[in-house]
């Protein structure tokens, strides 16, 4: 699964995704909370499919367990670009997302709930990327496992993840 912790993440900026074709690299940094914004609107028609909670095989996520991860996206993104706009070169830990799908229990989670919570995460995420300007693009962060980031950087790599994974439960 292609995930928002992969060690090697710099193939997403510096080619197309070769299983959703998204190409980071082609478009312009400012349409990033727009491209949130659409990419929401569309989980929120996902989870109100029939069947949201049936695994296509056991060991491929559910659209609704992706809903979720995809909300967490959100959320944990959020928190860190706050923290990249307001503190020094912020270092952020890892997310364990497998961890969390099972803690959390993705699979029994309310859909209708899911679908409030990511729009509400997208909304708030999108906004804080729609302030961001000129120079506060460069403004760096890193994660724990020693991945650097610019905001711009972040923002490309960050928007592959619910739009990879809006193409797995479209083909799935």
């Amino acid at each position: 699964m292609i995930t928002p912790d992969t060690k090697d993440w710099t193939w997403v900026l510096e080619r197309p995704c070769a299983e959703c074709e998204f190409d980071a690299s082609a478009f312009a940094r400012e349409r990033v909370g727009s491209m949130i914004r659409s990419n929401a609107a569309a989980w929120l028609t996902v989870l109100e499919r029939p069947g949201v909670a049936q695994r296509p095989s056991h060991t491929v996520w559910s659209p609704l367990e992706y809903a979720c991860h995809v909300r967490d996206v959100f959320r944990i993104y959020d928190e860190r670009l706050r923290a990249m706009l307001t503190e020094d070169d912020p270092q952020y830990a890892n997310w364990d997302q497998d961890a969390t799908a099972i803690d959390d229990r993705y699979a029994e989670q309310n859909p209708r709930r899911v679908a409030v919570d990511l729009e509400a995460g997208a909304v708030l995420l999108a906004h804080r990327f729609d302030t961001v300007a000129g120079e506060q693009w460069t403004r760096p962060g890193s994660r724990s496992d020693g991945a650097h980031f610019t905001i711009e950087s972040f923002a490309r790599y960050l928007i592959h993840d619910p739009i990879h994974h809006l193409h797995d439960v479209e083909v799935g």
